[in-house]
């Protein structure tokens, strides 16, 4: 989930009125968010370099609150504050207004064929005389970065690009050259550079140098010029530093480029409805023309408003209330979703705001329903089926077992159900392909390139990364193994294992044998042959020769315990004998 950090006093300031810190964070609750944290920017720094560094810092509070990553309209002051209004009813939810420009007298951004192999798709808008204060400036910038961080998919999506409208002069050419023939001074430096030079400057930037890859091995970059060649950006990496907005700046021209049109629009639409508040004319914003290569137009932004209709009964099955249909049109309104009834009561009519891209099906429409109305609110009942839930067998046996286990002196370990060839295989002496071992077909390193086929290895890897604890170490795990089998649907099984360690600088081979003794006294399987268990002499790659024991249960072989082999200590980096034991425990659920 996206975090916002807002300023308390600012916020309150919009809100209208002043909140104790539990007041807010229920109001939160309430309206389906999360109060995650409450912080200053001094605390912050001290927290990540130290208290040196942030000496001088602010004090001012901040509230730093978790929106769901779907919620594009919270990801800012202005929206996170118009949503609370609209929600305690203080406020009516404003209508956003498209202002097209006489003919000949709007922005328009040309798209050339060459940008098709980049990144094909713009949109852009403009918002006239727009005032901005020190705050609102801040907040602007940091929604940028949320979109980019958030439905942008860092910048592979969707690139913002925002430009002081009065330093430019349309028509503006959307287009891509070699990196060569790209020359202009990047935001905030002193001279001007290739597009080349400047992959190389950002290159160490901790900030820009993440979406260099976006661009950097195409055979041309996308460029934005206006109508006296002055470069707006160079997207999805930097701005122009021309056409730098500012606290003073009055009108801005927005342009969103990107490879999802869909998402590029949606953007669009967010940056605009948050800020337009702050212009002359409230809520409203000048539309641009964007020509395509194919000599079509569309005017941007879309600011699109659509209805959906939604049966009463659906939302009430849904949530399991019993509301009117009058009554949750209203908790949908305090939503942000106007609506009404129509008919006889049989349907509500929603209206979907261009800030809420969220609303894609009725489900969406009920959870909002749900969150106005309150969970808090909804009356537990029982549940019309009547089944009575359980935990499965073999779970609670291995409840049982680890308790005892624990109980018997040994350490329960969880370890990674991933791990590396060289684990399973070479370390213990075996051939990778006798192991039936499942591989990732894609491993990002190579400490996770299979799914483990027994649990020792990872035992031993805890042994060696806890050697300086004191003597004996005895742990153990239950937890599942996977093997290949092609008889299931999925070509894999599983196997729930309990494996055992004991580390000393003697083997205690007979404390393992009777761990497993007291394991099968535990699950009331008597020592003989006929329906009990037994073991018998074997040879493991893994053990020591004339030190391994098969272990036989319910008519099959379910593991082996035995001494370590002296290699196989070595390869997991011990220095002192190690006796283990591993069965499968399926077979005494």
């Amino acid at each position: 989930m996206p975090t916002v950090s807002v300023k308390r006093d600012l916020l309150f300031q919009a809100l209208g009125r002043t909140y104790t810190d539990e007041e807010f964070n229920e109001l939160c609750f309430e309206f389906g968010l999360e109060l995650d944290e409450i912080t200053s920017e001094k605390d912050i720094i001290s927290k990540e370099k130290g208290e040196e560094k942030a000496k001088g810092a602010s004090d001012t509070v901040l509230y730093k609150i978790d929106v769901p990553a779907n919620r594009y309209d919270l990801l800012c002051l202005e929206g996170l504050v118009r949503g609370l209004q609209v929600f305690k009813e203080r406020i009516n939810l404003p209508r956003y207004e498209k202002i097209i420009p006489a003919q000949g007298e709007g922005q328009k951004l040309i798209i050339t064929e060459e940008t098709v192999q980049v990144r094909p798709h713009a949109v852009a808008a403009v918002l006239r005389n727009i005032t901005f204060t020190k705050e609102r400036y801040d907040s602007f910038i940091d929604l940028q970065e949320k979109l980019h961080q958030n439905i942008c998919r860092r910048r592979a999506l969707v690139a913002i690009g925002t430009h002081d409208l009065d330093t430019i002069s349309g028509p503006f050419t959307y287009t891509a050259k070699a990196p060569s023939e790209i020359k202009f001074k990047p935001l905030n430096q002193l001279q001007e550079y290739t597009a080349s030079q400047i992959m190389d400057l950002y290159r160490t930037d901790s900030h820009l140098r993440h979406y260099l890859h976006l661009i950097e091995n195409k055979p041309l970059y996308p460029v934005i010029y206006d109508s006296n060649g002055v470069v707006l950006s160079m997207p999805p990496i930097i701005n122009g530093d021309h056409t730098k907005i500012s606290v003073n700046t009055r009108n801005v021209f927005i342009e969103c480029t990107g490879t999802d049109i869909t998402k590029a629009k949606i953007v669009l639409d967010i940056i605009v409805t948050m800020f337009s508040e702050y212009c002359e004319k409230p809520f409203s914003v000048e539309a641009a023309e964007v020509v395509y290569p194919n000599g079509k137009t569309h005017i941007y932004p879309e600011l699109a408003y659509r209805k959906e209709k939604v049966k009463p009964e659906l939302i009430n099955k849904k949530i399991g209330i019993s509301e009117t249909p009058s009554s949750l049109a209203k908790l949908l309104t305090r939503m942000c979703l106007k609506s009404h009834v129509i008919g006889n009561g049989n349907n509500i009519e929603i209206e979907i705001p261009p800030t809420r891209a969220d609303i894609i099906h009725a489900c969406d429409i009920v959870e909002d329903a749900a969150i106005a109305y309150g969970y808090n609110n909804i009356q537990m009942t029982i549940p019309k089926t009547y089944t009575i839930a359980n935990q499965l067998p073999l779970n609670k046996l291995t409840e049982l077992l680890r308790l005892d286990l624990a109980a018997a002196g040994f350490t329960e370990a969880l370890t990674f159900a991933l791990c590396s060839q060289e684990d399973i295989a070479d370390k213990l002496g075996m051939d990778i392909s006798a192991t039936k071992a499942v591989r990732i077909a894609n491993p990002k390193t190579a400490e996770f390139q299979v799914a483990r086929t027994t649990l020792l290895p990872g035992l031993l890897k805890t042994i060696a990364a806890n050697r300086k604890m004191p003597l004996p170490l005895k742990l153990f795990e239950i937890s599942d193994i996977v093997v290949k089998d092609p008889n299931t649907d999925v070509g894999a099984r599983n196997y729930r294992h309990f494996c055992a360690v004991y580390y000393n600088k003697s083997p205690g081979f007979e404390i393992i044998h009777g761990l497993l003794d007291r394991v099968m006294q535990l699950l009331e399987v008597p020592p003989n042959e006929e329906n009990g268990y037994t073991i018998k002499a074997t040879e493991g790659s893994a053990f020591f020769p004339g030190r391994c024991a098969e272990i036989f249960a319910k008519g099959q072989s379910i593991g082996k315990l035995g001494v370590l082999h002296p290699d196989v200590i070595t390869k997991f980096e011990l220095t002192m004998p190690c006796s283990a034991l591993e069965i499968n425990i399926e077979p005494f659920v």
